[in-house]
């Protein structure tokens, strides 16, 4: 899946009458769109957009890498598996390859792409592109100057142990962890 393939059910789709620019940021931006819908009555839509991202389900040894990191927006530390958002043309697959270098040191040259997914799909366009390696080679950290993380491995009953506490509670690691339970139970990635 790519960001904004189209499918369409023209019994359901809205058609974009017009786009109100209200905020541009450094990673997001917000608009009003007005829209009409499928009865011909028209009505508003806010809307976040985002470049897209990518989130790394990293294994070492039988064991995910994850990082903890405060999280402005719920006020607290995260713990979570490498992610970032991408550059403009980017391709994520070597996005990829970065964030899982720059967060925690570890690379690996054999990143299969998971699934791609979007995030809120009611009010954002935000997509992550979720890859997977269970050949994590330890490296050197390269942080973004903001960045202040600590790295650390999990089991998977460490990491079901988190989500239940509440430490994982973003849906991007909490499906990394169900993907790797389903892998220890079936052998592939789905």
């Amino acid at each position: 899946m790519k960001k904004n393939e189209t499918h369409s059910n023209p019994a359901l789709d809205e058609e974009t009458l017009s786009t109100k620019p209200i905020f541009e940021g450094k990673i997001i931006s917000l608009q009003v769109d007005t829209v009409k819908l499928p009865d011909g009555k028209t009505a508003t839509r806010e809307v976040v957009t985002h470049p897209g991202a990518v989130a790394v389900l990293a294994l070492n040894k039988g064991k995910m890498l994850v990082v903890e990191q405060y999280r402005q927006p719920m006020h607290r530390t995260e713990v979570e598996i490498p992610a970032g958002k991408l550059d403009p043309g980017e391709d994520p697959l070597v996005a990829a390859g970065r964030e899982l270098q720059e967060e925690t040191g570890y690379h690996s040259g054999d990143l299969k792409l998971l699934k791609s997914f979007y995030t809120s799909p009611g009010f954002a366009d935000e997509i992550i592109h979720l890859y997977v390696t269970d050949n994590a080679q330890a490296g050197d950290m390269a942080l973004d100057e903001d960045e202040f993380l600590e790295v650390s491995e999990l089991t998977l009953e460490e990491a079901y142990q988190y989500i239940a506490d509440g430490r994982i509670a973003d849906a991007k690691t909490m499906m990394a962890v169900y993907a790797w339970h389903l892998y220890t139970l079936t052998g592939q990635w789905h």
